[in-house]
């Protein structure tokens, strides 16, 4: 091969793993959930997870190495999200266009994800009557499953829950990360 044909090939190749890197950077972004290989895969056209997870943690480094308000962070399970970094969400929070949940709900699923497996009247105990309202809106959108044991109902998260929160799939570990954000929470903005 001629080193003008050497050069373009080079180019070529390098223009495609630019647009690799630019689709799987538009998945994650449009996705605003962790997603795994498969589905990265499913974006770039690959079924190789060696060659996806060597492109994910390439993307990951490149925003490692910019200064800019956004990560991309690996979860368990191999899985990616983009994400804003935690220093800048107090201060952009409120400009959030419309958030999933209201106040209410999002207190009674914080308190379902933290304690669970809970049971219904557990709940109810604690955040009141409205919140058979707020369980049946969390059931809707997939974040919760009531399952009747007995003459009551247990309650616990989904993996659709701990997806799109970017949380472990893994209970304990989830509370463990839910105890961590909620101290985050506590502390005074300066």
């Amino acid at each position: 091969m001629e080193p003008r044909e050497q050069e373009s090939s080079e180019l070529l190749r390098q223009e495609k793993m630019r647009r690799t890197l630019a689709l799987i950077e538009a998945a994650l972004y449009v996705a605003g959930r962790p997603l795994d290989l498969k589905t990265l895969g499913s974006v770039i056209k690959t079924r190789s997870k060696k060659k996806i997870k060597a492109l994910a943690d390439g993307l990951m480094k490149g925003y490692e190495n910019r200064d800019t308000a956004l990560e991309i962070v690996e979860l368990e399970d191999e899985r990616f999200v983009m994400q804003l970094k935690a220093e800048y969400t107090p201060r952009v929070r409120r400009l959030a266009i419309r958030p999933l949940l209201s106040v209410g709900p999002l207190k009674t699923l914080s308190y379902v994800a933290y304690r669970q497996p809970v049971s219904q009247i557990q709940v109810v105990e604690v955040r009141g009557h409205h919140s058979y309202n707020h369980l049946k809106k969390l059931e809707e959108l997939g974040l919760i499953n009531r399952e009747r044991v007995g003459r009551t109902k247990v309650i616990v998260t989904t993996e659709f829950f701990a997806d799109y929160f970017g949380l472990s799939h893994d209970v304990r570990i989830m509370k463990k990360q839910l105890k961590s954000i909620f101290g985050e929470f506590a502390k005074p903005e300066s």
